[in-house]
C-alpha cells in the first residue's frame, strides 16, 4: 500500500502536466480544424483577398444590404436580390482594388487642379449639375457650387456624416477619372498598320478552285478507337489554359413535392368565402383591407388598360358596388369589388411645387422625415398666396420646390398616366379635376401646390378592391412530403443505395435529377430554385455524402454529392467528354493517313480511300465567305489552298481536318478586285471597333492575372 502511495505522490504533478498538455493540444487542433487561429480566436472578418489586399466583411456588408434593397425595389425575388447584390458589390470591390493597384504602378494620380476640373469644369457630375444650374438657362454655376462646397467642408456646424458622405463622393469621382485615364492609355495605343490592312485586302481578294478527296471520321466506328485516361491527362497537361476550372460541386437529387393538394385548395376557398360578407359590406374599404393585412390597396382610379389581373374583363363589367369571384389569381383565391368607374383623361400634364415633409432614398425607397407637417403647410399656403398675387411660378419652383425629379423642368410632369406609382391623393387631384384647376394636395412626401396644364384623350378608369387568400400547403401536406423525404434519406446513405431507391420511385412519378457547376457563393440550383441554405449544406458535405432533407421552394430535397471540383485544372473524368472526341479523331486521322500512303495523284488517293469520289469546290476565299459546304469549316484546307507553293499541284500531305481527312489539288488561284480599298477608312473603323471592345478585354485580362481568394461562402 505504501508503494502505491509513493508512486501517486511522486507522479501526481507529472500526470497533471500531461493532462494539461493534452487539453491544450486538443484546443489547438480544434481551432485549426475550424479555420481559426490560436491567437485570433478564429474570428476573422476577411471575406477575400486580391493580390494580398484584404476585403473586410464589415466594409462590404452594408453595401450588399443597400444593393439588395435596391434590387428588391426593381422587382428581384428575395434570394435573387441578395445573390445578385453580393456579386455586384464583390465585382465592384475586386475591380476597384485591381484598378488602384495598376494606377499606383503607373503613378496615376488626381491632383487638386484636376479634382477642381472634375467638380467645376465643363463636364461636372450630374448631381452637382442638377443642384447648381440656372433653371431658366440650364447653365452650370461653377462658382456658386465651389462656394457652397467649400463652406460646407469648412463649417464647424456641418455634421461629420455629411462631410464623410461628400468625401466618399469625391473618392468615387476620382476612381472614375482614374479608370478613364487607364482606358485611354490602353485604347489610344491601338493600331492597325497600313501594311496589315493592305495584306489582308490582298489575301481576301484571292479566289481558288480546288479538287479534293475526303474521308469522314464517322466512317470509322467510335467503338473501335479507344482513348485511355493517360492520353486524356497528357492532352490536358499540354493545354492547361483550356481546362481551368473554378471551385464547384455537382449533385444528383430526388425531390418530394410539398405543393398544396386539392384539399388545401378547398380550405383556402372556404376561408375566402368566410371573409366575403365582411368584404361585401365594408363601408371603409381601406380600413377593412388593412385589418386583413392587405397593404397593396390602391384607393384611387386606374386607367382600364393598366389593370393587369385575371378576370379583369368580368370584374369591370359588374355593376358598381358588386363583388366578383372567387377566381384564381396566381397562388391565391381572390375576390374583387368594383368601387367606382369614371371617364377621365388618358394622360395629363401638370406642374407643381413640393414642400417636403419626408425625403425618399433613391436606392431603397425609404422615407426620412425632414420637416413637420404644420411648418410645411404654412409654407405651401404662402406659396399659393404668392402665386395668386402674381409671383412667377418658375421662380418659386427654382427657389423653393423640393422635388428633385421636376425642379429642372419648372416643376412640370408631362403625359402622366393614372395609377401606381402615383400617390393616390396626387392621382385623384390631377385626374379628378378639369384643366386649369389649382390646389394644395397632401401626400406622403409633403404638401404640393398643383396646377393642371393640359389633358389628352379620354377613357374609363376604375377603382377596384381585391382580397385574396393564399392556397398554401397544410401542415399535413408539408409533413407528408417531409416524412417521405426523410424515409428515402435514411435508407439511402451511400451512392449505391441512393441510386437503387431513386429507381424504385420512378413508378410513383418521382425521378432523379442532376445539377452541376454549383459554386460556393451560389443560391440558385438549376431545376430546383433558390436556397442559400441548401448550397451551404452541399459544401459542408464530402464527395459521396447523402444530405438530410432540405426544403427548397415547394419541395423537400435529398441530394447526393457526385462531384467535388477544386479550383485549378479539370480532372480527367470532368474533361473526358470534351477531350475524348478530339483524341479519337486524331487516331482516326492517323489510320486514314496510313491507309492513303504516299500521295502522287488525286485519283490514286481516292482509290486508296475506298474509291471516294473526287469533288470540286470553286470560287472559295480564304475568309470562308461565302461559305463552301465542302471546306468552310476546315481552316487547314483553306490554308493549303491559298499557299502559293501548292498552286497547280497536288498537296503531298494528307490534311487532318475537323470532320475528316482531306487530299487536295489546287487547280487555280486568281485575284479579283478589292471590294473596299479605302485603307484609311478601314483602319479608322478597326480602331473604333477595337476601342469599343477593348475595355472589357483588358479588365478580363487583369482579373485573370490577379491572385483572387474568395471566402464569401463562409460569410454569406
Amino acid at each position: 500500500m505504501s508503494v502505491i502511495q509513493n508512486i501517486q505522490d511522486k507522479y501526481a504533478k507529472l500526470m497533471a502536466v500531461i493532462i494539461a498538455l493534452a487539453l491544450i493540444i486538443f484546443v489547438v487542433m480544434l481551432a485549426f480544424e475550424n479555420g481559426g487561429s490560436l491567437f485570433r480566436g478564429g474570428n476573422t472578418t476577411v471575406v477575400g483577398k486580391v493580390d494580398g489586399k484584404e476585403i473586410d466583411y464589415n466594409s462590404i456588408e452594408p453595401r450588399v444590404k443597400q444593393q439588395e434593397d435596391a434590387n428588391r425595389q426593381q422587382g428581384y425575388p428575395a434570394d435573387m436580390a441578395r445573390q445578385t447584390a453580393l456579386e455586384q458589390v464583390w465585382s465592384q470591390e475586386v475591380g476597384k482594388i485591381i484598378l488602384e493597384s495598376e494606377a499606383d504602378k503607373l503613378g496615376m494620380q488626381i491632383g487638386k487642379k484636376e479634382l477642381g476640373d472634375i467638380l467645376y469644369g465643363a463636364n461636372p457630375p450630374e448631381d452637382l449639375k442638377r443642384m447648381f444650374s440656372d433653371p431658366n438657362t440650364g447653365v452650370y454655376n461653377a462658382q456658386k457650387a465651389k462656394q457652397d462646397i467649400d463652406q460646407m467642408l469648412k463649417a464647424k456646424t456641418t455634421p461629420k456624416e455629411q462631410k464623410a458622405q461628400f468625401n466618399t463622393f469625391l473618392n468615387y469621382l476620382e476612381l472614375i477619372r482614374i479608370n478613364d485615364k487607364y482606358n485611354s492609355l490602353l485604347l489610344n495605343t491601338t493600331n492597325f498598320p497600313k501594311w496589315f490592312i493592305e495584306k489582308q485586302n490582298a489575301e481576301n481578294s484571292q479566289i481558288a478552285n480546288i479538287s479534293l478527296v475526303r474521308q469522314a471520321y464517322s466512317s470509322i466506328p467510335d467503338s473501335v478507337v479507344k482513348v485511355t485516361d493517360k492520353e486524356v491527362q497528357d492532352y490536358i497537361s499540354k493545354h492547361k489554359e483550356q481546362f481551368k476550372q473554378e471551385e464547384s460541386r455537382a449533385i444528383s437529387y430526388v425531390s418530394f413535392s410539398a405543393l398544396p393538394t386539392g384539399t388545401d385548395s378547398s380550405a383556402a376557398h372556404e376561408r375566402l368565402m368566410q371573409l366575403k360578407p365582411g368584404f361585401d359590406s365594408a363601408s371603409n374599404m381601406q380600413d377593412y383591407l388593412e385589418a386583413q393585412g392587405v397593404e397593396t390597396f390602391y384607393n384611387g382610379y386606374i386607367k382600364g388598360e393598366k389593370i393587369q389581373v385575371p378576370s379583369k374583363d368580368s370584374i369591370i363589367r359588374v355593376p358598381v358596388g358588386t363583388t366578383y369571384g372567387p377566381y384564381i389569381d396566381g397562388g391565391n383565391y381572390s375576390i374583387a369589388k368594383l368601387l367606382g368607374a369614371r371617364t377621365q383623361p388618358d394622360s395629363v400634364t401638370v406642374r407643381h411645387i413640393l414642400i417636403a415633409t419626408a425625403q425618399q432614398d433613391p436606392q431603397t425607397g425609404a422615407l426620412t422625415p425632414v420637416r413637420d407637417s404644420a411648418s410645411a403647410k404654412k409654407i405651401i399656403d404662402s406659396i399659393r398666396t404668392a402665386i395668386n398675387t402674381g409671383s412667377n411660378f418658375d421662380s418659386l419652383v427654382a427657389q423653393l420646390s423640393e422635388d428633385p425629379g421636376s425642379k429642372q423642368t419648372g416643376g412640370k410632369y408631362e403625359n402622366m398616366v393614372s395609377g401606381p406609382p402615383l400617390d393616390v391623393a396626387f392621382n385623384e387631384f390631377i385626374f379628378g379635376n378639369p384643366v386649369g384647376s389649382k390646389g394644395i394636395v397632401k401626400t406622403v412626401f409633403g404638401y404640393h401646390y398643383i396646377e393642371i396644364l393640359s389633358a389628352k384623350g379620354a377613357s374609363t378608369a376604375y377603382k377596384i378592391a381585391y382580397l385574396g387568400v393564399p392556397i398554401e400547403a397544410s401542415n399535413e401536406t408539408d409533413g407528408s412530403a417531409n416524412n417521405a423525404a426523410s424515409q428515402f434519406a435514411s435508407s439511402s446513405r451511400d451512392k449505391k443505395a441512393f441510386d437503387a431507391n431513386a429507381e424504385k420511385l420512378q413508378a410513383k412519378g418521382i425521378n432523379k435529377a442532376f445539377a452541376q457547376d454549383i459554386t460556393p457563393t451560389a443560391s440558385q440550383v438549376m431545376g430546383l430554385g433558390s436556397s442559400r441554405t441548401f448550397v451551404k449544406a452541399i459544401y459542408d458535405a464530402d464527395l459521396g455524402d447523402v444530405l438530410d432533407p432540405i426544403k427548397v421552394g415547394d419541395n423537400y430535397v435529398v441530394a447526393l454529392v457526385t462531384e467535388v471540383n477544386e479550383k485549378g485544372t479539370q480532372s480527367v473524368a470532368k474533361s473526358r467528354m470534351m477531350v475524348e472526341p478530339l483524341l479519337r479523331n486524331q487516331k482516326k486521322a492517323e489510320e486514314i493517313t496510313k491507309k492513303i500512303g504516299n500521295i502522287t495523284t488525286l485519283e490514286a488517293a481516292a482509290a486508296a480511300m475506298g474509291n471516294q469520289p473526287i469533288e470540286r469546290a470553286d470560287s472559295i476565299r480564304i475568309s470562308g465567305m461565302p461559305p463552301s459546304p465542302l471546306v468552310s469549316s476546315e481552316p487547314k484546307v483553306l490554308g493549303a489552298a491559298f499557299n502559293p507553293a501548292n498552286k497547280g499541284k497536288v498537296v503531298t500531305q494528307a490534311i487532318p481536318g475537323n470532320n475528316g481527312v482531306y487530299v487536295l489539288r489546287v487547280d487555280n488561284v486568281s485575284a479579283t478586285a478589292v471590294a473596299d480599298a479605302n485603307v484609311a477608312e478601314q483602319r479608322k473603323q478597326r480602331y473604333e471597333q477595337a476601342k469599343m471592345r477593348g475595355a472589357g478585354y483588358y479588365q478580363q485580362a487583369l482579373m485573370q492575372a490577379a491572385n483572387i481568394k474568395d471566402n464569401r461562402a463562409k460569410f454569406f
